[in-house]
């Protein structure tokens, strides 16, 4: 098994380029919005996933992952962990390469569900400090 920091590096480096960001709106305050913007500048495309579907750093929203019409590579998910479960799964089911539970989100059972679907999975972490580690 890969450890935590090959898992890292394959999704940020392999795992594709298109990203969507559950808990992106339009507020400057809320990480998401700084992380998306990071992402975007490494050349990751950043779908906005949130309940009020608002375009955001230019890429248009979408209400729920099942909205998307097209495929996602990473599902990068910043909500509550009790939360967090339910949209691990739904990465599944979509076809997603990757799961990234953010700073502050931890599902054990949701990790463990993920990692044996097939998928990569990193917890508790985030790609914008993990990216400039990577040069």
């Amino acid at each position: 098994m890969q450890s935590e920091m090959e898992t890292i590096r394959k999704i940020l480096t392999e795992s594709g380029d298109t990203w969507a960001v559950v808990g992106l709106s339009n507020n400057r305050s809320r990480a998401a919005y700084g992380v998306a913007a990071v992402l975007q500048r490494f050349g990751k495309r950043v779908v906005p996933v949130h309940p009020k579907a608002e375009t955001v750093h230019g890429e248009q929203g979408y209400a729920s992952l099942a909205d998307i019409p097209f495929p996602v590579d990473v599902v990068d998910v910043f909500v509550n962990s009790s939360l967090a479960g339910a949209i691990a799964d739904e990465a599944v089911a979509r076809g997603a390469k990757a799961v990234w539970f953010q700073l502050g989100v931890v599902d054990e059972a949701a990790y463990e569900r993920t990692r044996a679907a097939g998928l990569d999975m990193v917890m508790n972490r985030c790609p914008a400090i993990e990216i400039p580690r990577l040069r």
